[in-house]
């Protein structure tokens, strides 16, 4: 579609990707391994792209992959809002991170919530299985409050369905997941459904089809933060105004 454009005279290309492929392939983890989302930025400017706009990239160091600008968006305004309305008690609320290396997101959804405490959940990983991690114990103030298990994507469910077990083992009155790309590969909508959350809210960053949808799943429209970071940048606007109002 790119190419087309291109051979088309465009005289410029905004990709615009919610979800950006192979975002979890960032770096090798052992020698031989591709680092698949750099190459899909070189894709994209081989084929003629000018710009990027994704959205919860799963690390921020891609922004450098592409030579040329990158709108990195956030969803976290969105799924915040929702959470807001959807908590009974604002102040018994304790935001969750998945493992440690999300705890600076974390620590904005918790001004965004009102300046709720943290934990976050301590799990280890085999490089040799992918896609895999399990959760051991959780830091931080969980028991009887409403906790809100935060991620960037969910894809078969198995570590953010562990990370809900230990949060109930350790008292935790509900667990709400919000997460921003809903993978849902392989058996994550039967682990979702059945790991004891309260709801899982994600954005249809992906389309969730019929067949992956259950009883406590809520999929917000990220349209509308697309579409005014769309607006900005051929207004020659700033995407970064559109945060500044929820930092």
């Amino acid at each position: 579609m790119i190419d087309a454009l291109k051979r088309a005279s465009a005289r410029s290309v905004t990709v615009v990707s919610p979800f950006y492929p192979y975002a979890r392939q960032d770096k090798k983890h052992r020698g031989r391994e591709p680092i698949s989302a750099r190459l899909i930025a070189d894709l994209y400017k081989t084929a003629g792209a000018d710009r990027l706009m994704c959205v919860d990239l799963h690390t921020s160091q891609i922004q450098g992959f592409f030579d040329g600008p990158l709108d990195h968006l956030f969803a976290i305004p969105v799924l915040a809002e929702y959470i807001k309305s959807r908590v009974e008690n604002p102040e018994n609320v304790t935001v969750v991170s998945p493992d440690t290396g999300r705890v600076r997101v974390a620590e904005h959804w918790a001004t965004l919530l009102g300046g709720a405490p943290l934990a976050f959940v301590h799990k280890t990983r085999d490089i040799n299985v992918p896609n895999q991690a399990v959760s051991k114990t959780v830091v931080g103030e969980i028991e009887g409050r409403s906790c809100v298990l935060i991620d960037d994507m969910i894809d078969t469910g198995g570590t953010i369905a562990g990370a809900v077990n230990v949060l109930k083992e350790k008292g935790a009155k509900e667990v709400i997941i919000a997460a921003t790309h809903p993978v849902f590969s392989g058996p994550a909508v039967e682990r979702l459904s059945g790991c004891g959350a309260s709801e899982v809210v994600v954005t249809n960053t992906l389309p969730v089809p019929d067949d992956k949808r259950f009883e406590n799943l809520t999929v917000l429209s990220i349209a509308p933060l697309v579409a005014r970071a769309i607006r900005e940048v051929f207004d020659e606007g700033s995407v970064t105004n559109i945060f500044n109002d929820h930092a």
